[in-house]
This record gives structure tokens, C-alpha cells and sequence, in this order.
């Protein structure tokens, strides 16, 4: 038996990473479908390949996009006609420093982090099952500062305050909604943010030097959290974020 049986997920954001690693997770532990997301069609098709299961299906699309949303979610019901699990993982990182920050770093950030979340589990709300579980992937930005990061660290604490209010919102239909909030994670997102490949390695220093746990993390690790935020495992935990980062912001 796994934890997930007979669960049909959708992950946002699916075809690297975090989501690349939930979507195996989930997988693994007996999900009957698991639907991904992302905007590149090539890469969408190489995840599929690595995961090299026939229960999983992805659809091309901007989480920002209301179109291309509403193509996702007539795709979900016209196969499964449910969802019992969300993780709106989709996510972007972009740097800039307080006085270099423009209206279009600004829209990009918000529309992907914050305008796609929303409508991403908006939408699918009329699928999604009563009981079901909604993980929002958050971030240690979330609750501490990070240079040149103001408009991304903004973005993350909406996200915690959506978790907070839709635990209201959704408790007569007994949802759970939680925010997954990771650390330093060994993702192609996190290495795009230095300059040049010096610049990651001394930043993947520094971001393991501040944790506790002295490295930096694996999507695995990650994923294994959404495994138990999704599953019966936490059936009385909804409302709260929950740290992945290797002590990072709990210091």
C-alpha cells in the first residue's frame, strides 16, 4: 500500500526540480494519475521519459496564463474528472536590487508566484475532491531577507497568507492547505541565480555555510515532505508552513 493510492495530483511547475522530484514521489507512492505543468515542451517530454510511467500526463502551459490554465483543468476533468491533491509548485527567482527594480521584473514575478497560485487552485476548486490536500511551495524568503530578493521575498509571504486564509475559507469542505517552504535546494532554479558559474559556486557556499545541517539540499528531500503533506500522514496539520531548509530559518 502506498500513501498516496488511488489519489489523482496535479503539480505545477512539474518538469524539473522540485516538481520533477514530487511528481516520481507521488508516483512511487501508488498515485493513480499525477497530471505537470510547464512551459517548455521539451523539457515537459524529457520529464515524462525520466519518469517513464504511462499514469502521467503533461499538458504545456504558463500558470500566469488564464487560457492556459483553463486548457489544463478541461484536460484534468475530460480524463479524471477530479483532483485530490494540488501542488501549485510552479515558481519563478529573478534578482534585483531595491533601486534597479522595474514594472516588468515586478508583473513577472507577481503573475507567476502569487496571480498563478491563486488561479491555479481557483480553477480547480470544482474538481477538487472534498478532503483533499493543497501544498503551496513557498520559500525561507518568506520570513527572512534576502539581498537584491525584495520582490521575490514579497511574493513568498503572500503565498504563506494564502495558506492561512484559505485554511478558513475551505474547512467546511475539510481542505487542507499548507505551505512547503524550502531552503537552499539543488535545483536548475536555484544555480540560474548567479551571473556565471563562479558566482553560483560561491553563492551554493554561502547558502551552505547559513544552514545548520552544513549543505545544501535535495529535490528528493523536498518531495518527501509534499508526500506527507498530501497523504494521511498529516491529516490534522492544515494551516501551516513547513521548513525544508535545513534549520536555515529557524536560526
Amino acid at each position: 500500500m502506498g500513501k498516496l493510492d488511488n489519489k489523482i495530483a496535479l503539480i505545477t511547475g512539474g518538469s524539473e526540480g522540485i516538481g520533477l522530484a514530487t511528481a516520481q514521489r507521488f508516483i512511487a507512492e501508488g498515485a493513480e494519475h499525477v497530471f505537470i505543468t510547464g512551459r517548455r515542451q521539451q523539457a515537459l517530454e524529457e520529464a515524462v521519459k525520466k519518469i517513464g510511467k504511462i499514469n502521467i500526463t503533461a499538458v504545456q502551459g504558463d500558470a500566469s496564463n488564464m487560457n492556459d490554465l483553463d486548457k489544463l483543468f478541461d484536460i484534468i476533468k475530460k480524463e479524471k474528472g477530479r483532483l485530490d491533491i494540488i501542488f501549485a509548485n510552479a515558481g519563478t527567482c529573478l534578482v534585483a536590487p531595491l533601486g534597479t527594480i522595474t514594472e516588468k521584473h515586478f508583473d513577472d514575478t507577481f503573475n507567476v508566484n502569487v496571480k498563478g497560485v491563486l488561479f491555479t487552485v481557483q480553477k480547480a476548486l470544482p474538481m477538487l475532491t472534498d478532503g483533499g490536500s493543497i501544498i503551496l511551495n513557498g520559500s525561507t524568503s518568506s520570513v527572512k531577507g534576502d539581498p537584491a530578493l525584495s520582490v521575490y521575498c514579497a511574493t513568498k509571504a503572500a503565498i504563506r497568507s494564502f495558506a492561512r486564509c484559505w485554511t478558513v475559507d475551505l474547512k467546511d469542505r475539510r481542505i487542507r492547505v499548507n505551505t512547503l517552504s524550502p531552503g537552499a535546494i539543488d535545483t536548475p532554479l536555484l544555480r540560474s541565480l548567479g551571473k556565471d558559474e563562479e558566482e553560483t559556486k560561491t553563492l551554493m557556499a554561502e547558502w551552505q555555510a547559513a544552514a545548520p545541517l552544513n549543505r545544501i539540499g535535495m529535490p528528493d528531500e523536498v518531495a518527501k515532505a509534499v508526500v506527507f503533506l498530501a497523504s494521511n500522514d498529516s491529516s490534522f496539520i492544515t494551516g501551516v508552513e513547513l521548513f525544508v531548509d535545513g534549520g536555515l530559518s529557524q536560526i
